[in-house]
């Protein structure tokens, strides 16, 4: 009876212990997990600094105009430019109707229906054409559009009651080209010239020839634009090419 009796308490006293433990593991609170999401910027995985993505930036395109070459611009990013090294300049496209006549200009004005005032006509260094029965008048700054409007304005002032007048550039004024060249001077311009075009025209490099830039000083409206530009930029008629000396 004793031994039986001490064995029921130590199988009672095991329980107890077992059951103790058990409650004990329930009752412990689980410690949360932090879900940490991959960060792609090396700045906040070092500084611990939360990554946000930068929004894109859409721009509707619809298939033109000033939108579409935004576009494209920001597609085909240039490469830097190396130190010293200016910007190109802006040159648009002055062969068409925006193109701006100046001195040395040869125009072709055409009056429908009157040969003796249909000519060609050459603007002076004053900026003005000389034509019959209206003497002198202004053109340089104007569009062929903007010029022959004004002559069929004074036409129509007690010479023509309804004048139809065409003008056309019959040849640019000329470009002319400095510096490190075999032949420096002028020369006529030729449509969609570049400054490469220009130093052919002009004979080529000369042996100390700095060949990678040159100088081009642009005259419009009596102002004056200097750039460092490359080989391949166009050229507009009255253009002033200057090709240095390198220095080694």
């Amino acid at each position: 009876m004793p031994v039986a009796r001490a064995f029921r308490w130590s199988n009672l006293a095991s329980l107890a212990a077992s059951a103790a433990l058990v409650l004990g593991g329930c009752m412990q609170t689980a410690t949360p997990v932090a879900m940490v999401q991959p960060r792609p910027d090396l700045d906040a995985m070092a500084y611990g600094q939360p990554y946000n993505a930068p929004r894109p930036v859409v721009v509707a395109n619809n298939g033109g105009g000033a939108i579409a070459a935004l576009s494209n611009s920001f597609t085909a990013s240039p490469a830097p430019m190396p130190v010293g090294y200016a910007a190109p300049m802006a040159v648009p496209v002055r062969n068409g109707a925006s193109y701006h006549l100046d001195a040395g200009d040869k125009l072709r004005v055409v009056v429908y229906g009157q040969e003796g005032l249909t000519n060609s006509y050459a603007i002076d260094a004053g900026g003005s054409i000389t034509m019959p029965l209206i003497g002198a008048v202004p053109a340089r700054g104007r569009t062929t559009a903007g010029l022959a409007g004004e002559i069929a304005a004074r036409l129509r002032n007690g010479y023509i009651r309804e004048p139809s007048v065409a003008v056309e550039i019959e040849t640019y004024r000329p470009f002319f080209i400095l510096g490190e060249v075999l032949a420096p001077g002028q020369y006529p311009y030729v449509p969609n010239m570049t400054v490469e075009s220009a130093v052919a025209i002009a004979g080529g490099f000369s042996p100390r020839a700095k060949r990678d830039m040159v100088t081009v000083t642009h005259t419009e409206n009596g102002g004056a634009m200097r750039a460092v530009v490359p080989l391949g930029t166009p050229l507009a008629p009255g253009d002033t090419v200057f090709v240095g000396e390198r220095w080694f």
